[in-house]
């Protein structure tokens, strides 16, 4: 069974005054600028602005992958990050905490879509037939469990999207992080992988934070912050689905 979780208004995602800026001197260019902003259960807000505005570079800050030059990171009351990596093993910490969706599904081409799902589950040392359970119960919840034995070339692009998803859900993160999640999709498919996430975020009581330039799905967010030259410059509530 995919579990569900009661509801919590506590931040699941807390970033406050980060920013970071790569070079010294003259080549310093800011990429992100006192960047402050919380994300909380259930939530699914998107990160938009022009290229070079920082939104990428925000996305990896809050997943771990690039250190801040300054600030603090929280991550499920966990703060992670204080003027200095207070974690040893990020890699370990992204595993338990954090999944990630990008545009390209990045599936393995010669393992089918069960298989994709379970390696994610493989690199965290789960035995293989619990990590296969756990990737056929994911798909069913994304209604793509009659697909679980196809490769890649074998799905559409929708089809590997949600099971590119899958893969994000299969160590249980509370924290979803997708970049430009449904800028290779039509309207029709895009709608239906927002309207995955929402259901996800809702009902798992995960925050999803994508970086996106699509307006076609615009009104599947709950915020929307705008980003320019490195500073958070707006935010502005969007009227989600159901």
């Amino acid at each position: 069974m995919i579990e569900t979780s009661r509801p919590d208004t506590r931040p699941i995602v807390e970033v406050r005054n980060v920013s970071k800026h790569f070079g010294e001197g003259e080549t310093r260019v800011d990429a992100l600028r006192d960047v402050s902003l919380d994300v909380r259960p259930g939530e699914v807000i998107a990160l938009l602005g022009p290229s070079g505005s920082g939104k990428s570079t925000l996305l990896n800050v809050i997943g771990c992958i690039t250190e801040p030059s300054e600030g603090k990171l929280t991550l499920e009351g966990d703060t992670v990050y204080d003027g200095r990596w207070l974690r040893d093993d990020l890699r370990k910490l992204r595993l338990e905490k954090i999944g990630f969706i990008f545009q390209s599904h990045n599936l393995l081409p010669f393992l089918d879509a069960t298989d994709n799902v379970a390696i994610a589950l493989d690199l965290a040392h789960v035995p293989r037939a619990d990590a296969r359970k756990r990737a056929i119960e994911l798909l069913d919840y994304l209604e793509i469990g009659h697909r679980k034995s196809a490769l890649p070339a074998k799905l559409s692009g929708g089809e590997a999207q949600r099971v590119a998803i899958a893969r994000a859900l299969a160590n249980k993160p509370r924290i979803i992080l997708a970049d430009e999640p449904t800028a290779a999709l039509d309207s029709k498919r895009a709608g239906i992988v927002m309207d995955l996430l929402r259901k996800l975020a809702r009902e798992q009581q995960a925050a999803i934070i994508a970086v996106t330039h699509d307006e076609k799905i615009f009104d599947r967010f709950d915020r929307i912050y705008m980003l320019r030259d490195g500073r958070l410059e707006s935010e502005s509530a969007a009227v989600a689905s159901a």
